[in-house]
């Protein structure tokens, strides 16, 4: 089994006002399953893990009926607002959902520790109870407080979306690569092949990008590195076969099964 655990489908009639603006062309447009199914198939991909890009209950909603409709669609990572006071019996209803496999808020547009909030500690234990996924949407220099919360919620399966996305395109970001590592240390944190493009600038070359990958793969191994493609906000760096291509040359030949289909159907308890 392939599966690509991270991509997303929006309609722009419910993201007025949100990302992707007009002037980034290549994504400014409805994406929806008959848009993917195709590289799906060309690329032998077998199911996706569709990921949220805005935090409301609407476009959960939206997501697991795309789920319910669509067989591609193996998992669906939503959303909640992990810090309300009604946020465990939120994620209990959630949970009971066909498909729904985790929950993302969008730490990349918080505070550095907003993560270090115990107002946030019952839901996780409730994500946990569930078995639900958590995937970190996070930055740089949220690092250090995501390690602080993986270490208070052990039992909680925690995947970092897009390796953090280090500042590729100026040469890296100082303390990256310690930051992670302390996270890789931790058996419930797993990382995401995903993003890296996007991140990259003018830096796209196959060299560009390798050390970052080689250093994933030494700090997680291949058994706790998840592949997925970020489409279709990789449009804006390049091409889903492209993004494939690079990966499976990166990624050593004896470690595909698991990076490109195994790990992600293990972590999101995939049927």
């Amino acid at each position: 089994m392939r599966i690509d655990a991270h991509q997303h489908f929006w309609l722009l009639a419910a993201r007025q006002g949100e990302w992707p603006p007009p002037d980034l062309g290549p994504i400014y447009r409805d994406f929806l399953p008959p848009d993917l199914q195709p590289l799906l198939q060309e690329n032998g991909v077998d199911g996706t893990i569709l990921v949220q890009t805005l935090p409301n209950a609407a476009d959960t909603d939206f997501m697991l009926d795309l789920a319910a409709r669509h067989g591609l669609i193996r998992g669906v990572v939503g959303w909640t607002d992990l810090k309300a006071p009604d946020a465990p019996q939120r994620v209990q209803e959630l949970a009971a959902r066909p498909k729904l496999k985790g929950l993302r808020p969008m730490v990349q547009a918080e505070a550095a520790d907003w993560l270090d909030d115990p107002a946030i500690d019952p839901a996780a234990e409730a994500m946990a109870e569930a078995g639900l996924c958590f995937d970190a949407l996070v930055l740089p220099q949220h690092l250090p407080s995501l390690h602080r919360f993986a270490r208070r919620h052990p039992a909680l399966p925690i995947v970092i979306d897009h390796a953090a996305k280090p500042e590729i395109a100026t040469g890296g970001t100082p303390g990256w690569a310690e930051d992670m590592a302390a996270l890789a240390a931790l058996p419930n944190v797993r990382c995401k092949l995903s993003g890296l493009l996007t991140e990259a600038g003018t830096r796209t070359r196959i060299d560009d990008i390798r050390p970052y990958v080689e250093r994933l793969v030494a700090l997680f191994g291949t058994g706790r590195l998840i592949w997925g493609s970020d489409w279709p906000v990789l449009r804006l760096a390049g091409d889903y076969t492209g993004w494939l291509e690079m990966c499976r040359r990166l990624v050593p030949a004896d470690a595909h099964d698991a990076v490109f289909g195994v790990n992600a159907a293990a972590f999101y308890r995939l049927d």
